[in-house]
Formats: C-alpha cells, structure tokens, sequence
C-alpha cells in the first residue's frame, strides 16, 4: 500500500533510553526504562509546536502513518493526523509514546529487570496514569520542549490528558489539554462534562 497525499507516509518507530530511576506512585521505582515511540511533522526553532497524543489501553505509539512492506499497518489515529488533517503535520511536531508496562516496545513485563537478569512478568511494579505522564515529560525534556501546544487522547489517553494539565512542572506543561471520549449519552446527562473535549 503507498501513502496518500494526506498521510505522513512511512514511519520508523524511535528509542529512548532512560538510566534515571523513574520514583512510582506506588512507592516502587524503575532503576531505569525504555520509551518507545514516533513522531511526525518538524518541530520548529522555538519548539512551541509539538502536540502530544496519548493513546488508549490497547492502542501504542503508532498514531499515524504505515510501517514499510507492512500494507496493513496504518496507525490508529491516522485519519486525523497528517498533512491537511485535523491534527495537521504540516503545522504541528506530533509526538505518540508507547506507554511503561505496555507490550509494544517501552518498558514492561515482558524486558529484562536488572536486578534477576530475568524477565520482571509480574514483578513489574504497578504504574498509574501519573506515572506515565512522568514518564512522558522525561521524554519531552529530552526532545526539548518545555511546552506542549496540546496534550490529547481518547478514553485512558484521556485521562493522561488531564493528568498532564494538573502535573506539578514549572509553568504551564500544556497550553491545552483535550481528554476525548465518544458517548451517545444526551447532553443533559451530568457525566457528560467527563465525555466531552474540554480546555
């Protein structure tokens, strides 16, 4: 399959490596990890473009475009994010990161605990939604931004979202924070503010 004009073509996922121990919410630390993920677009000389998509429990870093020789590859948000898309890569640097614990590259159950030399399986610590915005924000300051001009995700991405619109850096780490869910509960619901786009 090739990339159309509106996708950001083929990608290649990217590695990051943390030798900082990482402190828990759960009073546990990790003495180091890993974070996979993939960005598009240019990040421009001020670095004041860079939007951060969080994804959803069974989702991972690939946001958009295809991997080569993979037809059947294209990311989960990839009809939003791209050249002329909503989330458009012609203006914004976009940053998708495979969260701790998960099994799609960033460190998990699955890699290798220093400690044992052995698999951490279910020796990994517990993470929490806190805990991988931590993370994230490792990342970015090793990208060097120190502000994102949004921070959003659906459901669990979400909610990461909002974590990163409350999390304790200095000045604001987000200019927005866009925690999306789809409902089809009426308007007049109450939990509706919880299912709506919000600033």
């Amino acid at each position: 399959m090739s990339p159309s004009a509106t996708s950001v073509g083929i990608v290649t996922p990217q590695w990051a490596t943390f030798t900082e121990p990482l402190a828990l919410q759960s009073g546990a630390s990790l003495p180091g990890f890993d974070l996979i993920y993939e960005t598009y677009g240019s990040l421009n000389a001020e670095r004041s473009n860079a939007i951060l998509i969080c994804h959803a429990l069974n989702a991972s870093h690939h946001v958009a475009g295809i991997y080569e020789g993979e037809s059947e590859s294209e990311g989960w948000w990839d009809n939003m994010v791209g050249p002329g898309k909503p989330i458009d890569t012609g203006r914004f640097f976009v940053i998708g990161v495979n969260n701790l614990g998960s099994c799609f590259g960033s460190t998990g159950p699955a890699s290798i605990n220093p400690a044992t030399d052995k698999p951490w399986g279910s020796d990994f610590p517990i993470v929490t939604v806190e805990d991988w915005v931590d993370a994230q924000a490792r990342l970015a300051d090793r990208l060097g931004i120190e502000r994102f001009a949004a921070v959003m995700g659906g459901s669990l991405g979400g909610m990461q979202a909002l974590a990163w619109q409350y999390a304790i850096r200095s000045g604001s780490p987000a200019r927005w924070s866009l925690p999306l869910r789809r409902t089809s509960l009426p308007r007049t619901s109450p939990s509706t503010r919880w299912r709506e786009p919000r600033s």
